[in-house]
């Protein structure tokens, strides 16, 4: 029997979204919503999911273009403004007045914009090797390999190339990790294994201002002062600077840090230590 039950609801615009729903340990247990990356889905988040769901209702949203919610047809609408609308939904639909939340990258910054817009929501936050400030040379290395993967021929090939681009992220893994984590990223259609999310996600990444997504990001972060928070960050992250983590601290002086050891951008949370940490912060 599977942890979680499939959950799916409709967007203003007409798309069906999905989310994995772990039930709880009863129905009043207190909500985590885990918001995901970029070109991720739910399934980065089912070891912590498993593992917390003792203590906790965890809803996992795919957001539109990833995994088995529905593609958009404006490629417009795959912006981080859109994304949060649409957990705004999800929020409205399961009737929920207070979540606590876990945000990877992309998730961490969706984590911001749905506090500062909807101020009393989000009891804690966790967020995970992410703030207003992205450095570039980690923007760009994600830029150079957003939409372009695969297909790939069988689940050894797709996972040799994975393991290419991502190895100085995840130093120590094993072959069985590897193998483990292309399952998570790609999805088999038609004999062949490709990418699990639209490509054309990587679209409006090529019109954006870093100067001014900052200032923006900056503003909407501020607000997260008044929010008991846990910064993640990888120890060899390449997307979340010193300088920056120190200047977060500065607005929010009670934020806790986190950091993990020999991992890149982004930890998967489940690395030794680290989803205990998490419950710990979180049931505090």
């Amino acid at each position: 029997m599977r942890p979680f039950k499939d959950y799916f609801f409709q967007t203003t615009d007409g798309l069906r979204l999905y989310a994995r729903d772990y039930p709880g340990p009863d129905a009043n247990a207190p909500v985590l919503l885990c918001l995901h990356g970029l070109t991720r889905n739910s399934k980065d988040f089912a070891s912590l999911a498993e593992a917390l769901a003792s203590d906790f209702r965890v809803v996992v949203p795919e957001q539109r273009g990833r995994g088995l919610s529905d593609y958009a047809e404006d490629v417009s609408r795959y912006s981080l403004l859109q994304y949060v609308e649409d957990t705004q939904g999800l929020i409205v639909e399961l009737g929920l007045q207070w979540i606590s939340v876990v945000g990877t990258s992309m998730g961490g910054l969706m984590t911001f914009a749905l506090n500062a817009l909807s101020p009393g929501l989000i009891e804690r936050a966790v967020i995970n090797d992410i703030g207003p400030e992205i450095a570039q040379a980690g923007l760009d290395r994600i830029k150079s390999y957003v939409g372009a993967a695969g297909p790939f021929e069988d689940w050894e090939e797709a996972t040799a190339y994975l393991s290419s681009i991502t190895a100085e992220i995840f130093p120590e893994w094993t072959d069985a990790q590897w193998s483990d984590f292309a399952r998570q990223c790609y999805i088999e259609r038609e004999g062949q294994i490709v990418i699990d999310y639209d490509p054309r996600i990587a679209t409006p990444l090529a019109t954006q201002s870093t100067d001014t997504e900052a200032e923006t990001l900056w503003s909407l972060f501020e607000a997260m002062a008044s929010v008991p928070s846990l910064l993640v960050r990888g120890e060899l992250t390449d997307l979340l600077s010193p300088e920056c983590v120190a200047r977060m601290q500065k607005v929010h002086p009670s934020m806790e840090v986190l950091s993990v050891p020999n991992v890149g951008h982004a930890p998967m949370l489940n690395e030794p230590g680290v989803t205990e940490a998490i419950r710990r912060f979180l049931l505090d």
